[in-house]
């Protein structure tokens, strides 16, 4: 078995002995096995966009088959595990710790894990199920750092959710959609350059600089997925909304279409 797997296995059970002491290996799936959910995006893409693995999970062996364990390992080889008692319904609390490896030895069992799992059609597995400790070569490290070229619109729409926009209150606290959304050059590496409205602030409405918040691009995501596929478009950018999910360029030639989310 791979060290780092070993090492992740370990703090896996070791915390859940000390924070989960009622849970038995029988409660849990597989003897409390630890499994590799690569299922949703693949290794690459969680490895080059979210600067992670896929997580590791141990499941509860019932009918709603919830997590008890859930762990992270990055990049760097830091690891935060987050463990959850009844039956998956309650968080417990977060763990921050690491694994006593490289950087390099975390990249190559990136590798290998692509390679043994994903592209052997291995989903979601129990990692001892998976050959974590095989060879990998030369050319198996160069194709899996060409994976990255196919990542990058991904891992650019992720750093701008994690800057900052401009947002109207209106549609913070009366609930409308994002009717129009523009984009300036940024200020600063903490500043997408977006600002977002409704689209039906009276002319005056911004005069008053408390009208105008400054918030986390995420955060707008999370009020309005819609404006996932434009948030990468260039500073210059003015977009108005034409339906429930779309929007286009603004050329003045068609109203904002207006609509409040469903509460």
């Amino acid at each position: 078995m791979n060290q780092i797997i070993h090492e992740i296995k370990q703090i896996m059970e070791q915390n859940m002995h000390t924070y989960l002491p009622d849970v038995q290996k029988k409660d849990l799936e597989g003897n409390g096995a630890v499994f590799y959910m690569n299922g949703k995006n693949g290794t690459a893409f969680d490895w080059y966009v979210n600067e992670h693995l896929p997580y590791f999970y141990i499941f509860y062996n019932d009918k709603r088959n919830l997590g008890a364990a859930k762990l992270a390992l990055y990049k760097d080889g830091n690891v935060v595990l987050y463990l959850f008692g009844d039956h998956g319904e309650q968080f417990i609390r977060d763990v921050y710790t690491s694994v006593n490896v490289s950087k390099d030895d975390v990249f190559r069992l990136a590798v290998t894990l692509k390679n043994e799992a994903d592209d052997k059609g291995v989903w979601d597995a129990d990692i001892d199920g998976i050959s974590t400790d095989a060879e990998i070569g030369n050319m198996q490290v160069e194709e899996f750092c060409r994976q990255k070229e196919y990542m990058e619109p991904s891992i650019n729409r992720i750093r701008i959710i994690n800057q900052r926009g401009y947002l109207s209150k209106k549609i913070a606290e009366e609930g409308w959609k994002i009717g129009y959304m523009c984009r300036d050059e940024a200020i600063n590496e903490y500043d997408s350059g977006w600002s977002f409205m409704a689209g039906n602030e009276e002319e005056t409405y911004f005069e008053d600089p408390d009208h105008l918040l400054l918030v986390w691009v995420r955060d707008i995501y999370q009020m309005d997925p819609d404006i996932l596929r434009y948030i990468d478009l260039p500073a210059g950018t003015r977009l108005i909304r034409i339906s429930s999910h779309e929007f286009e360029e603004d050329d003045n030639s068609k109203p904002i279409y207006l609509e409040k989310n469903n509460l």
